[in-house]
């Protein structure tokens, strides 16, 4: 089972490296080896996550690849919080390949190479154990991205492709200073290692390294869409593609993800003077994040920038959670973050079929015809034969406002759903400290408001593209289409009847962060084992000679 780390790294890795030797025209294999490899990479993440799920006494399984010790080698760590992210950026991976076998995947060069390497470098930041590997694989994935967010034509994606990518060329910059400063502390960038030595750092190199944290910690601001840093992402979000969009609804989640990890591994309650570094900075921003995108929700006129600004909203949530703190509040973020990466990657998927006019060559087998009528300007009448006419929802309509209404309940966190678990864990964690404070009166009705303008927004959004008639066919929808918007919303109602279960994992979750010294002690460096002095027996012309007393002898005493 150790084995199976390194899967989700390689596996996409040779996969994308033998469709780079295919030609172009071959799409089928093509398509039959990322469908399958992303399968497996779902197969692959839920064994690791039973795995370790199951290794309670023994903590977080560690790779080392070529079998170096710790710091000098790879290391790789999968525990509670990695398996999870991991699992659900399969899935996210797995729906949205199967989704863009549709037609999106033909719209460009490359498309399934460059979306198992997104899927690789997503992998590699989750499992990596250490910063500079770290580095690597947010690298990988960002050049992955640039090609994803590129595919296509058109003058916005270009344009918005252009933002995005001197964004994050910058965000890179700034992650090197990072850690080049945090070396220049510890001298070491392997994360166990760096969670004991910084824990014994000076008081005249606290500054050094608190700088460095600060400026490593604004580069995964920058990707997880921290206010006034997230300009950019609604645009380039509502530009890509929509397969794209949906797995990139993870990637705002990596930056988040490293935070939690480096929060409670190097600033937890052991880092002595740097214990607790930045927690209000995060509070604050989180909360101004929520406030932005909120705003947008209200002022939002396209279906996929209501997506762009609910990632806002949700990643202003997840950060003021860390900046907050409390083991109860970080279960619920961990639970809510699994259901609003889930729910908008299900909306921009179910974003383009909403707004796309009908074509009489596409539709679900099994679908009525329509039939329209002058007399009914706009309405559709549906009939199975000459003698049958009624005026029914089509099946297209029926199909896709039946998983709009369900985006759209989860998003706003309306009951039962786990939205709305997630939602009502936050605020009771929130209520259940001993003291209220003003920011967290002020995140409670964030979380309120930002429900009510979803709720608002697609509500009209539905309205004016749904249930509004018109003169236009209903909008054409083919299985591939379906099949992935399905598999997501089934997941989040999973979610919502396994609640219990899944909050019980996610406390687990929680102590673990909270007690990082299982994490530390296996993916620490490998102590060596003491010395052992051998000494040999001295000369025997170096031993003293003892005398004997004959006197002494039958006394009772010593003769010696």
């Amino acid at each position: 089972m150790q084995h199976l780390i390194i899967i989700p790294i390689l596996l996409p890795l040779i996969a994308s490296a033998a469709m780079l030797a295919l030609n172009e025209r071959r799409r089928t294999l093509k398509r039959s080896i990322s469908l399958a490899t992303a399968a497996l990479l779902v197969a692959t993440a839920t064994a690791l996550l039973w795995s370790v799920s199951q290794s309670i006494d023994s903590g977080p399984m560690v790779y080392r690849l070529g079998n170096w010790p710790s710091p000098f080698g790879i290391v790789l760590v999968a525990d509670r919080l990695s398996t999870i992210m991991l699992l659900l950026t399969s899935i996210l991976g797995f729906t949205s390949l199967f989704y863009a076998t549709a037609r999106w995947d033909q719209s460009g060069p490359r498309f399934h190479s460059l979306f198992l390497l997104l899927l690789m470098g997503l992998n590699g930041a989750f499992l990596t154990g250490d910063i500079f590997n770290l580095f690597v694989f947010f690298e990988v994935l960002l050049a992955a991205s640039y090609g994803l967010i590129l595919h296509g034509s058109g003058t916005e994606k270009t344009s918005a492709s252009l933002h995005y990518i001197t964004i994050n060329i910058t965000a890179s910059l700034l992650f090197l200073i990072g850690v080049a400063l945090l070396y220049s502390v510890a001298g070491t960038l392997n994360m166990a290692d760096l969670a004991v030595r910084l824990a014994n750092t000076h008081s005249e190199d606290l500054a050094v390294l608190e700088a460095g944290a600060a400026i490593l910690g604004a580069a995964f601001l920058v990707k997880a869409g921290i206010w006034p840093l997230c300009f950019w992402l609604p645009r380039t979000y509502a530009a890509a593609a929509p397969p794209v969009a949906a797995i990139f609804a993870i990637m705002t989640k990596v930056g988040i993800y490293i935070i939690l990890r480096l929060s409670f591994l190097l600033f937890g309650k052991g880092a002595g003077g740097a214990a607790g570094f930045a927690n209000d900075w995060l509070m604050y921003a989180g909360l101004a994040t929520m406030a932005f995108g909120t705003i947008g929700l209200f002022s939002a006129r396209q279906l996929s920038r209501v997506a762009g600004n609910y990632l806002l909203v949700s990643s202003g949530t997840l950060l003021a959670s860390i900046g907050i703190g409390g083991e109860k509040l970080t279960s619920a973020m961990l639970f809510y973050m699994i259901s609003s990466t889930l729910a908008v990657s299900a909306l921009y998927l179910i974003i383009e079929p909403v707004q796309r006019n009908a074509d009489e060559d596409d539709k679900i087998e099994g679908l009525l015809e329509p039939v329209f009528d002058d007399e009914y300007i706009g309405t559709a009448k549906y009939q199975e034969d000459e003698d049958e006419v009624g005026v029914v929802i089509p099946g297209t309509i029926a199909i896709l406002g039946g998983g709009f209404i369900f985006c759209a309940l989860l998003l706003a966190g309306l009951p039962p759903l786990s939205g709305f678990i997630a939602k009502f864990a936050i605020i009771d964690a929130l209520f259940g400290n001993v003291v209220i404070a003003p920011p967290h009166w002020t995140m409670i009705g964030l979380l309120i408001l930002s429900g009510l303008a979803t709720m608002m927004v697609m509500t009209r959004a539905g309205i004016d593209l749904l249930w509004t008639p018109g003169e236009d066919s209903p909008a054409h929808l083919s299985i591939i289409e379906v099949t992935p918007i399905a598999l997501l919303l089934s997941v989040c109602l999973g979610l919502m009847v396994a609640a219990g279960p899944v909050m019980l994992f996610m406390e687990a979750t929680t102590n673990a962060l909270y007690n990082p010294a299982d994490y530390i002690r296996n993916a620490g460096p490998v102590p060596e084992p003491l010395p052992i002095e051998i000494r040999s027996a001295p000369p025997a012309e170096s031993v003293a000679p003892i005398a004997i007393n004959p006197n002494m002898i039958g006394t009772g005493a010593s003769p010696l």
